[in-house]
């Protein structure tokens, strides 16, 4: 039999062993990281999904060739440029974090403006999905996890120092005006109305 994640070892309900939940299932033929676990004790399933994160190329009004990067101070990453982003919480509307995480990393108020593009690579655990922003309110700062924010022409975009694959793409796809304004919603309210959603 084949062995499980090592991240995953123990049920988190019971702690009892996980096992793959498929053991007919070769790695090989599975996608990659697509492999569930379940516990020997409970038969608890521990599905390992995707992380969503969502982020926000930001310009100043009225400077849309200008856009807002951070550089890091944690890793992966550290000391390499992305604009502001991060980990969408459990029950959070995706363009509810994108706005709070521009506020966090970069003491920025924004609107969102248009979907950029959603990107994910096989192999890789985040889904990262991007929106284009205008800089509405706050004063730019970074936090504890940036070394500094700052505003770039996009002739002065440090291409050879992004942090990630997602950070290029959607840099470029911002600038070659590849975006989709019918992409963003208004945030959905509270879990009692998503419940009378169809």
């Amino acid at each position: 039999m084949s062995e499980p994640d090592p991240t995953f070892r123990h049920c988190p309900v019971c702690a009892g062993a996980l096992r793959p939940l498929r053991a007919d299932v070769p790695p090989a033929a599975a996608a990659p990281g697509a492999r569930h676990l379940r516990c020997e004790r409970c038969g608890f399933v521990l599905y390992q999904d995707p992380k969503v994160a969502a982020g926000a190329i930001i310009h100043p009004p009225g400077a849309p060739g200008e856009v807002v990067l951070v550089r890091r101070a944690i890793d992966p990453g550290y000391g390499r440029w992305v604009f502001p982003g991060g980990y969408v919480d459990r029950g959070e509307p995706v363009e509810d974090a994108a706005a709070r995480e521009a506020r966090e990393e970069c003491g920025l108020e924004i609107r969102l403006d248009a979907l950029i593009g959603v990107y994910s690579y096989r192999g890789r655990t985040p889904v990262v999905i991007v929106y284009a922003a205008t800089w509405m309110g706050g004063v730019l700062a970074h936090d504890e996890e940036s070394l500094e924010a700052r505003v770039f022409a996009r002739a002065e975009v440090p291409w050879d120092a992004l942090a990630f694959t997602s950070t290029r793409q959607a840099l470029e796809d911002y600038f070659a005006g590849r975006l989709h304004p019918g992409g963003v919603r208004e945030s959905r309210g509270t879990a009692a109305d998503a419940s009378r959603l169809p």
